[in-house]
């Protein structure tokens, strides 16, 4: 959460960090001032859809931007296809995963990023 929050306030970014453990419970969460409310709700889907997907939210995002079959993935509910929810790998297990929203796509995974990467 520390490594998240400081790569997002380094950017002036205003977002939501949910962090969850491997059976998906919530273990913490930050709402930055100023963050939008639907926020919290993207970010904890992002959270949840990277970790029982077991793969980073980009590759579902890519998968239904794809079009053709993978536009399956639409019918599957409670699924945050949207970047910015990574896995949090240690030893080659997935034991958390963190979700981020507030800003683009692609600088909520670069703070999600940074706070799986601090795990490691």
């Amino acid at each position: 959460m520390a490594a998240a929050e400081a790569e997002a306030r380094k950017n002036n970014w205003n977002v939501m960090i949910v962090v969850l453990d491997s059976g998906g419970h919530t273990v913490m969460s930050q709402r930055l001032d100023g963050t939008q409310y639907a926020s919290i709700r993207i970010a904890a889907g992002k959270a949840r859809t990277a970790l029982e997907f077991k793969r980073p939210t980009k590759a579902l995002d890519d998968t239904i931007a794809a079009g053709g079959g993978g536009l399956r993935l639409l019918s599957v509910g409670g699924v945050t296809a949207i970047e910015g929810g990574i896995p949090i790998v240690v030893d080659g297990k997935i034991v958390g995963s963190i979700g981020v929203s507030g800003v683009t796509a692609q600088q909520d995974a670069q703070i999600a990023r940074a706070g799986a990467e601090a795990v490691k």
